[in-house]
């Protein structure tokens, strides 16, 4: 057996439903399986009977489940499955609230594992929404360990339908064994591994499969943590040093024809806006790439800095050369969003004299028209391709048409990427001018970024953050709400809606459930509750609704009706996240809060932080837990997006943040994104190795696989 060994070849009998769930869990080859780390470990000293139970401990039995049925509570009428669990010293009932799909999952007879907390009342416990697996024996000690004497710990690993913990389990044992850890090249260097004091990966993998005690496991998990944050900041860092040895055009910038600009603004912009708008202008002098992050909460004005260093392009000159037809192209991630900036820039360029264009998959627009110059007019992609070819057109703003065949720039000198895009090394080839030069490039979000998780993936750009907000914006009041302070929500939108203003409902899907089916997610719909708040809260007004499903035609004529006022509630899934810019809307009521991330309530309740009117986040949670409910209350804490982002850190991990999930960020690493020490040891190790190609070359493995991270870095 070989790290690179298929799973299907060492497993010849797998079903087809195990095929896929091993699939789902992205375990190909045994190399995945060993890097498939447990999620947690069970102790078999911690192994209960029924009889010995005690009221509000957390326990673990070994047991036949019986009698496993979906129905309703007695009081609240609350959808749930039970059963009954029986080992040889009595039986328990099992309660699922909320859970009636469980009743399918858990089938009667033959060994299982389960664990969950003990409640109820002395005489009648029962098991609380406890965790099953099916175990073929009952354990008296753990599996063995290849250390040998008698182990405490098993592990329990993430699982799927179809993979149960317990297979991953042998199929780990029968890997270790055979002795393929052994065979592994490490990815860190023993100078690295000595100096932070790193097992070797082959005795990492022993002690986190099979640790005889905690501390094993807890070393092994510093080792992997360290170097997957490593080999990350490999692929960023040579990214980087790359990039200072790549052409770019070096451009001279008239200070007074971008302070004038500014000065036209009906606004003064922030000192974080004018210091980002400095650092990027100074930037553009040098004659390498420009790879920069401006990062900025919702509303924090990012657009008013892209549109200025665009016009700053536009009227700057190549150092040396002449000074004409440079060159800017936007790139947005949707269509509404794309003609949400063109209408800013509009906006901010209409006492200026320069041609803005906008390129979609069905249109194109330019500004000015030659008949009215105040407005913007329709026009073929035949015809804005050629301008642009030609150079008549500076800016132009779009989606993925931008980088599509047909439209090629004359001299394009910078790049502006808004929400979550890496722009890969094949979008800027595409972009690549016929000297070979790149554009300057600047990323955007409105999602802010954790310290830590910044240093590490994107090590490869400089960052601009704007941490402030324009003068005369009201912090947003933020409030948790139940079933029985929700007439206090209505009642807030209802004042405002008869001040002139409007408001969302987010919900969580779109259509409601199907009855027949067990599986159904108890969440509100977008159509019913429109339905619902039209015919029993709000019936003097108009409500519409927006979902994903919805043509873009749709969802732009539902936008325009919003925009003017027509419609004065919006009903939405959180399709209305990124994108959607209606300053006259000041309340939001996001119901199943708890199924989205804070950043992502975050991004949501910057729908209505866009005007100087006092601004409301209403958040209605299904689940009545504490962890939700304290996890819901850090949104109405944080000062800002930036608190916010570093507390969903803590609670969730990385995973749900920008970034990491592109990346495949695992389990482990997200651990080591909490720990600034460690982030920054790895970087500065990482920077010392990638510009010493002759050390670097060492290291085949560690050169694998930054190669394979750095296509994920580059959108190759």
């Amino acid at each position: 057996m070989t790290p690179e060994d298929l799973l299907t070849d060492i497993f010849p009998r797998l079903k087809p439903e195990q095929k896929r769930a091993l699939a789902r869990l992205n375990l190909t080859t045994v190399r995945d399986l060993l890097y498939h780390f447990p999620s947690r470990y069970d102790s078999s000293e911690g192994i209960r009977s029924i009889e010995n139970l005690v009221l509000g401990e957390t326990a673990t039995l070994y047991g036949a489940i019986k009698g496993a049925k979906a129905k309703k509570t007695w009081k609240s009428r609350t959808p749930s499955a039970e059963a009954y669990l029986e080992d040889g010293s009595g039986k328990i009932k099992i309660m699922w609230f909320r859970q009636p799909y469980m009743a399918k999952m858990v089938e009667s007879g033959g060994v299982m594992k389960v664990t969950g907390k003990v409640s109820g009342s002395p005489g009648k416990l029962y098991l609380a929404n406890p965790s099953v697996e099916r175990a073929e024996t009952i354990p008296t000690t753990s599996p063995d360990s290849l250390f040998g004497g008698t182990p405490t710990l098993f592990a329990v690993y993430p699982e799927t339908k179809g993979v149960s913990s317990l297979w991953i389990r042998q199929a780990v044992g029968r890997a270790l064994k055979a002795r393929v850890h052994e065979k592994l090249e490490d990815s860190i260097p023993e100078e690295l591994r000595t100096k932070y004091s790193l097992p070797k990966v082959g005795t990492a993998l022993v002690w986190i499969h099979t640790p005889k005690k905690e501390k094993d496991a807890e070393a092994a998990r510093k080792r992997f943590a360290f170097e997957e944050v490593f080999v990350i900041q490999c692929a960023v860092q040579k990214s980087r040093h790359e990039s200072k040895h790549k052409e770019a055009p070096a451009l001279t910038v008239e200070k007074a024809v971008v302070e004038d600009f500014v000065s036209s603004f009906p606004f003064t912009p922030t000192k974080a806006q004018q210091e980002a708008i400095d650092t990027i202008l100074s930037d553009f002098e040098k004659s390498h790439p420009m790879m920069r992050l401006l990062e900025g909460d919702v509303g924090s004005g990012k657009t008013a800095v892209a549109a200025t260093t665009a016009y700053a392009v536009a009227k700057a000159r190549e150092k040396g050369g002449a000074a004409t037809h440079l060159q800017v192209a936007y790139m947005c991630p949707t269509e509404i969003l794309a003609k949400q900036h063109f209408s800013s820039f509009v906006s901010f360029f209409k006492d200026h004299q320069i041609p803005i264009a906008l390129i979609t998959g069905k249109e194109c627009y330019k500004f000015p028209s030659k008949v009215h110059y105040e407005e913007s007019t329709r026009i073929s992609r035949a015809q804005l391709s050629k301008w642009v070819a030609n150079g008549e057109i500076p800016v132009v703003i779009g989606t993925h048409a931008l980088i599509q065949k047909g439209v090629v720039f004359k001299n394009l000198a910078y790049a502006i990427i808004d929400e979550q895009h890496r722009f890969g090394k094949v979008q800027r080839k595409t972009l690549a001018r016929k000297d070979g030069k790149e554009p300057h490039l600047l990323s955007m979000t409105a999602t802010p970024i954790p310290r830590t998780l910044a240093l590490t993936l994107y090590g490869d750009l400089d960052i601009s953050v704007l941490d402030e907000m324009p003068s005369g914006r009201k912090p947003i009041i933020s409030e948790v709400v139940s079933e029985d302070t929700r007439e206090h929500a209505y009642g807030r939108m209802r004042k405002e809606i008869q001040e002139g203003r409007q408001a969302y409902v987010i919900c969580p899907r779109i259509d409601e459930p199907d009855p027949t089916k067990q599986f159904a997610l108890l969440a509100k719909s977008v159509k019913k509750e429109a339905e619902r708040l039209k015919k029993q809260v709000f019936p003097e007004y108009e409500i519409d609704i927006l979902h994903s499903k919805m043509t873009p035609q749709e969802k732009e004529e539902v936008m325009e009706r919003f925009k003017r006022n027509e419609t004065q509630i919006l009903v939405a899934t959180s399709v209305v996240e990124v994108g959607v810019n209606v300053p006259n809307a000041t309340v939001i009521l996001i119901e199943g809060a708890e199924r989205f991330g804070l950043s992502q309530l975050h991004q949501l309740r910057g729908r209505v932080i866009r005007s100087t009117h006092q601004a409301y986040c209403f958040l209605y949670a299904e689940s009545k837990g504490a962890q939700t409910i304290g996890r819901l209350k850090a949104l109405t804490t944080a000062k800002d997006g930036f608190e916010l982002a570093e507390e969903d850190l803590k609670l969730r991990g990385a995973g749900e943040l920008y970034g990491a999930r592109q990346w495949g960020v695992s389990d482990v690493a997200m651990e080591a994104l909490k720990n600034m020490k460690m982030v920054e040891a790895a970087k500065e190790a990482a920077k010392k190795l990638v510009t010493n190609e002759k050390e670097l070359k060492k290291y085949p493995a560690l050169v694998s696989r930054i190669s394979s991270l750095s296509q994920t870095l580059h959108g190759e």
